[in-house]
């Protein structure tokens, strides 16, 4: 390529795309400090005008990526997935049939939500299964990563990659975007084929690693009580029937009340019944999924929940027949020991409180004022409107119920509730705060909501009825709506550094194909290396997008990507859409490092992983994507 063939505008954009492309693989900013740099660097020498610099953050691909983060929380939070994940998972299978139970509920997750939360939910699962299969732990979460990457690549909003072609496409090409499911005939037979080969072989390639020391806070059992739902799975069975579930979680029964008498040894012959409280001993990390796996709720929670409602209704007078409460253990609104007005008289009263809550960990200090004392004693929920759901206590099960249990030093609290109330009750009473637990209480109206929200934008978008963007925004509105994921987190699960790349590098890569920059580079990449033959043209998209996307961000890669594909698709007067799907494919696929993909990134301290180890396992794969996405590739997209 002579230098004196090149305009001035095209040396710039070359300058700053290396410029970028050099910053990413550093890695010394983030990735959307790098984005936004480029961007500016870009108006700044005149290839972007200042007007539509930010028309980015209003692309349908960024809205959209930004939507089914949402909606993925609240799949994630009202305990959808764990439903799902206790259907699908074998209980007492060995390691390849478990392996491939978990790759193929990892790949069908990330085609309908982000990947990230996929692999961000089944992590502990697959914790657990290397501890009962006596495996470590890399050994199930490389394969779970690599499951949920490959997932993305079946649907639209299966990846942020997919979305940025789709737009790009809109765009530049002067025709629709790709649909929801245009991308399955090629990414589903690709995901089944990896899949196979991680089930066959792929895990074994894993190199054996020590788990991280320190990641994780052991804080020993809990004891709680939850109750028994009328349609509760554990209702009618045998109390042995019930433990045998609970084994695998590593909890067992304890105690049993059933009106208001404790039993502190019941007979593993008795029957559970409807309405009877469960006193279960557990680490805090498995009662979510014992909850969801069981029907059962969290006997405060439950109680906080009716108190919310009976306050309601009587708008904040007394109530001396709502079950359960008591003179000393009195709710928010109903007492003179209540709330602040200012919070009592909330729009959304209670529940939108209960929207708000945290699940936090708070250790007893010795000179706390709370030794000798219960929840009971400090009127916990009607002055500070938390609730106690478990306390920790080393190598001692109490003969009381919680609320009435006398707490000590060193023990353990297990509070939900607003943050900064959290806050404040450790502040008053010298409990010592440790991180937030991600640990969400199953709600089955909830989960069932945000399930039907997300099917129901999938398909309203597949069917072409609404554009994705405006589709997805809707279920998130829906979701608001319904309460499916609280209004605070709504703006905590959008992944901002990801929207924020998008949106910045999304006219940087116009800029490339307005200038001309894009054609410039794909002639010379089939110039030297295709020799202009359309399919080796192709394959070499294909592998630079693959090499690309192992060394910098995979959202990165398909933004500086697209435009040189179509651009080598009009070099060669071939179909567009088969490069553009190339460079889709190709971002999605890296498995050879930790830092081409956040999924790769999340399991390297988990797995105790180093640098080198993810190309055992991820030559293999990007081999398969090569030799089976071409042809697929040709086929559903012919030239």
């Amino acid at each position: 390529m002579p230098e004196e063939l090149m305009t001035a505008d095209q040396m710039l954009i070359l300058a700053i795309l290396a410029g970028t492309i050099t910053a990413f693989l550093r890695g010394r900013w983030r990735h959307d400090m790098v984005a936004i740099a480029a961007l500016l660097a870009c108006v700044l020498a005149g290839l972007v005008e200042p007007g539509v610099a930010f028309v980015g953050f209003g692309h349908p691909a960024v809205i959209t990526v930004a939507c089914v983060l949402v909606l993925s929380r609240a799949l994630q939070t009202s305990g959808a997935v764990d439903a799902l994940t206790h259907a699908v998972l074998p209980a007492r299978a060995g390691p390849t049939l478990s392996i491939a139970a978990l790759t193929l509920l990892a790949a069908v997750l990330s085609a309908f939500m982000n990947n990230v939360g996929a692999l961000a939910l089944l992590m502990p699962v697959a914790l657990q299964l290397s501890s009962r299969l006596k495996l470590p732990p890399g050994r199930l979460l490389m394969p779970l990563a690599a499951a949920s990457i490959l997932g993305g690549t079946t649907t639209l909003i299966g990846t942020p990659p997919n979305l940025i072609v789709a737009g790009f496409r809109a765009n530049q090409a002067g025709t629709a975007g790709f649909g929801m499911f245009d991308f399955t005939p090629v990414g589903l037979p690709l995901t089944l084929a990896g899949i196979m080969f991680i089930v066959l072989l792929g895990w074994r390639l894993v190199p054996v690693r020590t788990q991280a020391a320190g990641n994780r806070f052991d804080t020993g059992a809990y004891l709680t009580e939850a109750r028994v739902q009328p349609d509760s799975r554990a209702a009618g069975l045998r109390l042995r029937e019930l433990e045998l579930d609970l084994d695998e979680a590593d909890a067992q029964v304890v105690g049993l009340v059933r009106n208001d008498v404790r039993m502190t040894a019941p007979s593993g012959g008795r029957v559970i019944r409807a309405g009877d409280i469960l006193v279960i001993e557990a680490d805090v990390e498995a009662l979510a999924k014992i909850l969801s796996r069981l029907g059962l709720q969290l006997e405060e929670a439950k109680e906080a929940e009716k108190d919310g409602e009976d306050s309601v209704a009587e708008k904040g007078k007394a109530s001396s027949t709502q079950r359960g409460a008591r003179a000393d253990d009195s709710v928010p609104g109903t007492a003179p020991e209540a709330t602040p007005d200012d919070k009592a008289d909330e729009s959304d009263g209670s529940e939108t409180r209960s929207d708000d809550l945290i699940l936090q960990e708070l250790v007893v200090r010795p000179e706390s004022s709370l030794d000798g004392r219960s929840a009971s004693d400090i009127l916990l929920r009607s002055r500070y409107g938390l609730n106690l759901l478990a306390v920790s206590r080393d190598g001692a099960r109490a003969r009381t119920r919680l609320r009435t249990l006398k707490l000590r030093p060193g023990d353990l609290l297990l509070m939900q509730g607003p943050s900064d109330t959290v806050a404040e009750f450790a502040a008053d009473f010298g409990c010592v705060p440790l991180a937030p637990r991600d640990l969400h209480i199953p709600n089955r109206r909830r989960a069932i909501t945000a399930t039907a929200i997300m099917l129901a934008a999938v398909l309203i978008a597949a069917l072409g009825w609404f554009p994705a963007a405006v589709t997805f925004a809707a279920g998130v509105l829906a979701s608001m709506a319904l309460r499916t994921v609280s209004l605070r987190a709504v703006y905590e699960a959008v992944d901002w550094p990801v929207v924020v790349l998008l949106a910045a590098l999304l006219p940087v890569a116009g800029a490339m194909q307005a200038t001309g920059t894009a054609d410039l580079i794909a002639r010379l990449l089939l110039d030297s290396l295709a020799n202009g033959d359309a399919v080796l043209g192709l394959i070499v998209i294909l592998l630079t997008t693959i090499v690309l996307t192992d060394l910098m961000n995979n959202a990165a890669t398909a933004a500086v990507m697209a435009p040189i594909a179509l651009g080598a698709a009009t070099q060669l007067g071939v179909n567009p859409d088969t490069f553009l799907m190339a460079v889709a494919l190709g971002a999605s696929c890296a498995f050879l490092t930790p830092i081409g993909h956040q999924n790769n990134t999340l399991i390297l301290g988990p797995g105790g992983f180093r640098f080198g180890d993810y190309w055992r396992m991820g030559l293999p794969l990007d081999v398969i994507v090569i030799v089976a996405g071409v042809p697929m590739l040709l086929w559903a997209w012919p030239l």
